[in-house]
């Protein structure tokens, strides 16, 4: 009896040891987190995102930095080419699958969506996109550098078959992020109206997005914008931008 009670004071102080060094007995489980499927634009790899990535994954958001090839490639195959990413990385989560593009990253995810949508879809934000094509396009596009860029950079053009007028407008949660230039409106700018520098703000809008906001910042610039992201996760978290630093 002497050396059963001797045993059970020894587990009782081995006990409380273990809690008081921080040990317990069940690991806690990490609770899996909020998907962000991100895209990158126009003749960039997913190493563009980067920092846009980085803050995301502060945020808490578990990050899948989406490659394609956007020269000399259809806008259909860079959708076959995501559409076989995406199920590999986010097909067998139960949790939240958000969606941010920049620029024609954009409009692949429209292009997406249509096709695959998944029903744990979260939010949806555009950064930059051109969704009504670019006036640049449609001025340089028999230029012998825009043809080496292939189908792709050929079809975002304004014309009503163009890629970007093909795509239905959003019926599911979406914000747009417009960016401005400050010298976006001088007479000599090859783009009719305030611009990001490569895109009108007036393309980023459609009749269905759920929110808009307008950024003093240039289109290339937007990946590494802090406010950019800033905003992003707003909406992710909220479904809507946060007013106070809308510029229109």
């Amino acid at each position: 009896m002497k050396g059963v009670l001797s045993a059970a004071v020894a587990g009782l102080f081995l006990g409380l040891a273990l809690v008081l060094s921080g040990c317990t007995a069940t690991a806690e489980v990490a609770q899996p987190r909020e998907q962000v499927v991100l895209l990158h634009g126009l003749g960039r790899s997913k190493t563009a995102m980067w920092r846009l990535a980085s803050r995301l994954e502060e945020a808490g958001y578990q990050v899948h930095s989406i490659d394609y090839d956007s020269f000399r490639t259809s806008p259909e195959q860079i959708i076959i080419s995501v559409e076989q990413d995406i199920a590999e990385c986010c097909s067998q989560t139960q949790r939240l699958i958000h969606f941010v593009g920049h620029s024609l990253g954009g409009l692949v995810i429209r292009a997406y969506l249509e096709r695959q949508r998944p029903d744990n879809l979260g939010q949806v934000v555009l950064i930059g996109t051109p969704n009504h094509g670019t006036d640049l396009v449609d001025q340089y596009k028999d230029r012998w550098w825009m043809k080496l860029a292939g189908e792709t950079a050929l079809s975002l053009g304004t014309g009503a078959n163009s890629f970007p007028n093909s795509l239905p407008e959003p019926d599911y949660s979406l914000g747009v992020i417009a960016g401005i230039k400050e010298d976006s409106v001088e007479d000599d700018d090859p783009i009719p109206g305030a611009d990001d520098g490569l895109v009108p703000v007036a393309s980023t809008r459609l009749t269905g997005m759920r929110d808009f906001i307008l950024l003093p910042v240039g289109h290339s610039a937007m990946r590494y914008d802090s406010t950019v992201a800033e905003q992003t996760i707003y909406y992710l978290q909220h479904g809507q931008f946060e007013s106070k630093r809308t510029l229109l």
